[in-house]
């Protein structure tokens, strides 16, 4: 059995439904621990963190993922216990085999052959593994980029392990991810009887001139990496459950994913602007749970694609798609922040896997990542 499957099944054993670790990283721990890492336990509220790091020089390549899970999902649709690793027809299932625990296996063996054969390597390696990535992720990676900010820590490079490839491992990295950006808007109007109109203001009927401008608003064009800014609602809550009643209120939620051709305050003036113009009385709560971050084509994208090159035998596509990750925290203290895992077909789905195969494949692209970045060439 590979040295990857075997820690990927420890680890899918560990029954860790976010914000439990359950020992994953103490597993992790002690295969680092003896290859001459630091090892520092960060915990926050009820979440456990690791930031693991091996030199003291530049530049610093980070790996980076979560060891919690998203909840199973009715059990009896499982066709194997979703804690149990399971090999079948080359696939290893089990919660948390593509998403990430896959990835974590891979980036410790990667390490290990990498520090085996290369114990002189320039600059440091590091790990910043959370189990609070699949919940709220308010003490996870978050509270730990805080922590290293304060004391001057930083990073040249970031791997995230999270699954992004499409029919083939490697297939697809993911250099940047668009923000996110929620608002709950509050348009008052006047309650009353539904049968004298003169006497109420339906705030439902005075915010739907600016919807639709809201709706119909260009953001940006977007750019090279990203496409254009989205603006959606998600939720609208009106009315007092009578029938002959106006309500005094609406509250409509809307999210916008936005890419790096917009700023935060510049959405935001934007969405005021057009409120003003349709002389509502509103309120509008703001919450921005990450920022737009992007690295272009550079060090860390042609390492990983020349790693991908030369383990799969393929070329790589650069993708912005999809939801946030925790990549959006370590943007901060990191220019360079790339995700690269494997399949996503089966991620937070029922009968979760991976196929074995592609665990080593992962972990010596992650290998011949850190060759690329930290080996200096004859």
């Amino acid at each position: 059995m590979s040295k990857t499957l075997e820690l990927a099944q420890q680890l899918i054993a560990c029954r860790s439904l976010t914000p439990q670790d359950e020992g994953c990283l103490a597993l992790i721990g002690a295969r680092l621990e003896p290859l001459g890492f630091k090892l520092e336990m960060m915990r926050y509220s009820k979440v456990d963190n690791l930031w693991a790091r091996r030199g003291v020089s530049g530049p610093v390549v980070c790996f980076a993922g979560h060891t919690d899970v998203v909840p199973t999902g009715p059990l009896e649709q499982w066709h194997s216990d979703p804690f149990i690793p399971t090999i079948r027809d080359g696939m290893l299932y089990g919660r948390g085999a593509a998403d990430m625990k896959g990835s974590l296996a891979a980036f410790v063996t990667a390490i290990e052959k990498f520090v085996a054969e290369h114990p002189g390597h320039t600059g440091s390696i590091a790990l910043l593994l959370t189990s609070d990535e699949e919940g709220v992720a308010i003490d996870g990676t978050v509270r730990v980029v805080e922590a290293l900010q304060a004391r001057g820590e930083k990073m040249d490079y970031c791997i995230v392990g999270e699954p992004t490839s499409a029919a083939k491992t490697g297939d697809t990295i993911k250099n940047g991810r668009r923000g996110s950006l929620s608002g709950t808007l509050t348009v008052k109007g006047v309650q009353g009887h539904i049968a004298y109109p003169h006497l109420v203001k339906n705030p439902i009927h005075l915010a739907a001139p600016a919807i639709a401008e809201l709706a119909a608003t260009e953001w940006d064009k977007g750019n090279d990496y990203f496409p254009a800014t989205s603006w959606q609602i998600s939720n609208i809550h009106g009315g007092t459950g009578a029938t002959n009643v106006v309500p005094g209120t609406v509250e409509i939620e809307f999210n916008f994913r936005f890419s790096t051709a917009s700023t935060v305050d510049g959405l935001k003036t934007r969405v005021h602007a057009i409120l003003d113009k349709h002389g509502l009385s509103y309120d509008v709560l703001w919450s921005l749970s990450g920022k737009p971050y992007l690295t272009p084509r550079g060090d860390l994208v042609d390492a990983v694609s020349a790693a991908i090159k030369q383990v799969a035998g393929i070329a790589t596509e650069l993708s912005t798609s999809g939801g946030t990750s925790d990549g959006r925290f370590i943007a901060d203290i990191c220019p360079q922040v790339i995700e690269l895992g494997p399949l996503n077909a089966t991620i937070h789905k029922l009968n979760e896997c991976v196929a074995v195969a592609d665990l080593d494949i992962l972990s010596e692209i992650y290998r011949h990542t850190l060759v690329n970045l930290l080996v200096k060439k004859a």
